[in-house]
């Protein structure tokens, strides 16, 4: 809706005419305003003008964000494309399913000579993962293991923590990226997600329709978003990994819903875990508690077993009557990882293969922890700290 700003240009000292009639102007399109576009093609007569107009209006809006953020105001921002191997200086065509978009994403960050990096650092390839044998065979750690386990799962949760810290609107999340990069490397450790199989940054920031593995770039955050953030660290020869999703200023309701379905869904899974449950059941206490709640859970996206690989066996459905085989045993390390959708389960791959959104465009969340299987039950690696910031209300009461 127009707002009811005067419409003569008292620099110029002329009076505007109607962008859609050519009568005089009264009202000045708010948005255009706010992002201090030219008067003329925003000045209208009337609501029922502007209204009229909307449709080709709105247009203005999306071509001054995208220039905004465009490499031409920042040099070597590109947008991301085959799987992080390439850039464009174009946004991709696509049928968006909700309202986000990819924006241009910044030039690779560098890690210092002196940090233990994994074996596709250089390349982008992993060499040792796709054919261990741990693909097929879940470890049983030995007790060093464990110890630099807690090690780097402890970086983990502090580095989420200092990314955490900084959501706020108007905050990029290339500036999350940043910190998330930055903070990393401060402790002695490589953010595993840079360059793997030549994903281009060192965490991932999925927005609101985006279910996971989105790419931290030159968009804002907006006040009403949620925003995912799922770091991993590699330290002394192992992997720790976590993820939160976090409100963006003032969030409507069904969000915060969505978001504590799913943080409970994680913790209800965790409850269960102890040596001789099987795999499988911990997809069954997620699908109950998110359907029971009136979301559905994502299909095509598990948790995994890490230690010295990022990602090896088990696999961890997060559904029900899924077919995971095998059962827990004190020593076992993986990730147990929710993905809780508002409308239906199924995924879609937006161009630069990797952001993963729902077919509907509505909200996803996800939450996730790296466990350790016990004699007893379960430990949380990257459990929560008293030092972490008090973002859920649930937690509070």
């Amino acid at each position: 809706m127009a707002g009811g700003s005067d419409a003569m240009d008292s620099t110029a000292n002329i009076t505007l005419s109607c962008a859609r009639c050519g009568k005089t102007a009264n009202l000045q399109c708010p948005k255009c305003m706010e992002l201090k576009l030219p008067r003329e093609p925003a000045a209208f007569c009337s609501q029922d003008c502007f209204k009229a107009s909307w449709s080709s209006h709105k247009s203005v809006h999306m071509k001054a964000k995208e220039e905004e953020n465009s490499d031409g105001s920042r040099e070597g921002w590109l947008y991301c494309a085959k799987r992080g191997q390439s850039r464009s200086p174009k946004l991709p065509h696509f049928d968006w399913t909700g309202g986000l978009r990819p924006y241009p994403i910044s030039p690779y960050r560098v890690v210092p000579p002196h940090i233990d990096r994994p074996d596709w650092a250089v390349d982008g390839i992993p060499k040792i993962e796709p054919s261990s044998d741990l693909q097929h065979v879940v470890e049983i750690k030995t007790p060093e293991k464990i110890e630099r386990m807690r090690e780097t799962c402890r970086i983990g949760r502090e580095v989420l923590d200092a990314a955490a810290r900084i959501i706020r609107p108007g905050v990029t999340t290339d500036e999350i990226d940043r910190v998330v990069h930055e903070t990393t490397v401060a402790a002695g450790g490589y953010p595993s997600p840079l360059n793997y199989h030549f994903f281009p940054k060192s965490c991932c920031t999925s927005i609101n329709e985006v279910i996971c593995h989105g790419i931290p770039d030159a968009r804002k955050l907006e006040d009403g978003d949620i925003v995912n953030i799922d770091v991993t660290v590699y330290y002394k020869g192992v992997h720790g990994d976590l993820n939160e999703t976090y409100f963006v200023g003032n969030v409507d309701e069904a969000s915060r819903q969505l978001v504590q379905c799913t943080y409970e869904c994680l913790e209800k899974a965790i409850s269960i875990v102890k040596p001789g449950v099987r795999f499988r059941e911990i997809g069954e206490v997620i699908n109950r508690h998110a359907t029971m709640s009136g979301f559905s859970v994502v299909k095509s996206y598990c948790g995994h077993g890490i230690g010295e690989l990022f990602h090896c066996a088990p696999n961890i459905p997060h559904y029900g009557r899924n077919k995971a085989v095998g059962v827990m045993k004190a020593g076992q390390t993986f990730t147990i990882e929710p993905m809780i959708n508002a409308g239906v389960w199924r995924d879609r791959m937006w161009p630069d293969g990797w952001t993963v959104v729902t077919t509907d465009g509505k909200r996803s969340a996800q939450f996730e922890h790296t466990l350790l299987v016990t004699e007893t039950g379960v430990e949380v690696l990257t459990a929560r700290l008293p030092s972490s910031p008090k973002v859920y209300p649930w937690l509070n009461e």
